[in-house]
């Protein structure tokens, strides 16, 4: 099928069949599939602010914002033009570039990190940043909270949320049981449990690795004192804490998920994981961390790591463009945004007399079905929640021009780009979903 493909000569449909001749399942990350929601899933040809363009010419209000790194809105003009003049002096050149420095330099002025290296995908950087914990410590053990994701490799695939929990999968087939015996399972916002760990391997354990806001099984807020509590357990136990911010990074603040918790209360991680918003839509990821951690990295320590496109000049300058414009009106303007989609949904679903929790992270939000009880605590609670009724609540607002996360395990995104119009296209299509979910029932 040629990419010149225009709106009048293909379908949806047709287009999930050719991809499926040729890509397994016909697609390159598995919840595009649509799986748990049903029905077809759209190709796009373009987007444009706050909007998405699909194959038939349909246009949406992008609640996912390619998750997470369109933070200005698609195609700004900034970003557009710092990419132009990056591909004009050439695509690669497998050599250090300033860009990677300019960019390293305004990730440090941000978040509390003396060293970066950036590499291709939130998957490296928290591959990395665990054999960098094992490095500096001499452990082998890594403990990750059940929900939780950090990517695909490995030992990071026990109870891992997100798309693993869109299907159903315990874990994944190829992980070995060597691999997976490495990394302790516990419950998120369970205290009790980590000191158990810690009692019974602490000597063993490299570190701890969560979500600075964890958005893979839903948005699911930390505890009061919870991150606190890591940062101190860790600390005591002379492990080291990793901080994956590759979602939340300059997402859920100015300063990521840490900005919520960890300024407020004057401690810091030992290692970051950057993504989405550092690349500003292009393929880039990073790890950060103090000097004296992060030089433990080959070329200077035994820590190996490499990457012939890391540091890619083209996404280097659209991570930059997008960082340097994300000022304080930036965060204003969709944390606005936000909040009227977060306001408008409540009152969508409590007229229709869904039941429902919501929960939020800085200016991430999501909802979870059934839970106004107990709310989301943890990869129980939201795997306890009323899933069935988010296919037709999804199918509803697609039908009328939303594009939302074809997951219920996943955050809501805005942009500043989302302007009233946007908005408001949006709160018109609630309550139409809001009855459709409100009529939904475990056998459809």
């Amino acid at each position: 099928m040629s990419t010149q493909s225009t709106a009048a000569s293909i379908t949806n449909t047709a287009a999930f069949d050719a991809a499926q001749a040729v890509i397994p399942g016909g697609v390159d990350s598995p919840v595009r599939a649509f799986g748990s929601v049903g029905g077809t899933p759209r190709f796009m040809t373009r987007a444009d602010g706050p909007y998405l363009y699909d194959v038939e010419g349909n246009r949406y209000v992008d609640l996912v914002c390619s998750w997470g790194p369109m933070l200005l809105g698609h195609q700004h003009p900034d970003v557009v033009a710092a990419v132009h003049e990056a591909v004009d002096a050439g695509l690669s050149f497998g050599t250090s570039t300033l860009a990677e420095t300019a960019l390293a330099e305004l990730i440090t002025q941000r978040v509390p990190v003396e060293r970066v290296r950036f590499v291709s995908t939130g998957t490296e950087a928290t591959m990395t940043a665990l054999r960098l914990a094992r490095g500096v410590t001499g452990r082998n053990l890594i403990v990750k909270f059940a929900g939780c994701y950090h990517g695909h490799s490995d030992g990071l695939l026990a109870a891992a949320g997100s798309g693993v929990a869109t299907q159903a999968l315990p874990g994944s087939a190829g992980v070995t049981a060597a691999a997976a015996s490495e990394t302790i399972v516990v419950d998120y916002n369970s205290p009790e449990q980590l000191e158990q760990v810690f009692a019974e391997h602490g000597e063993n354990i490299a570190a701890v690795i969560t979500e600075a806001v964890p958005c893979n099984m839903g948005v699911v807020e930390p505890a009061a004192g919870f991150n606190a509590f890591l940062r101190e357990i860790t600390r005591r136990h002379g492990s080291l804490l990793i901080w994956d911010e590759v979602l939340t990074g300059f997402r859920a603040s100015d300063a990521g998920g840490w900005g919520l918790t960890g300024r407020e209360e004057g401690w810091t991680p030992d290692v970051w994981c950057f993504g989405k918003v550092i690349g500003g839509g292009m393929p880039t990821a990073g790890l950060g961390g103090s000097a004296e951690i992060m030089n433990h990295l080959a070329p200077l320590g035994p820590v190996y790591q490499a990457g012939t496109l890391s540091g890619n000049p083209v996404a280097m300058a659209a991570g930059h463009a997008t960082l340097a414009r994300a000022d304080a009106s930036v965060y204003e303007r969709v944390q606005t945004a936000s909040d009227a989609l977060r306001t408008g949904l409540v009152e969508a679903l409590e007229t229709a007399g869904v039941d429902h929790s919501i929960q939020r992270a800085g200016t991430l939000f999501s909802v979870a079905f059934g839970t106004s009880e107990r709310g989301v605590r943890n990869y129980a609670d939201a795997q306890a929640q009323e899933t069935f009724r988010y296919a037709p609540f999804f199918q509803s607002l697609l039908s009328s021009g939303v594009y939302l996360p074809p997951s219920v395990f996943e955050a809501w995104f805005v942009s500043a780009a989302h302007d009233d119009a946007a908005i408001e296209h949006v709160l018109e299509a609630l309550p139409a979903a809001a009855r459709a979910a409100a009529a939904a029932t475990p056998e459809d």
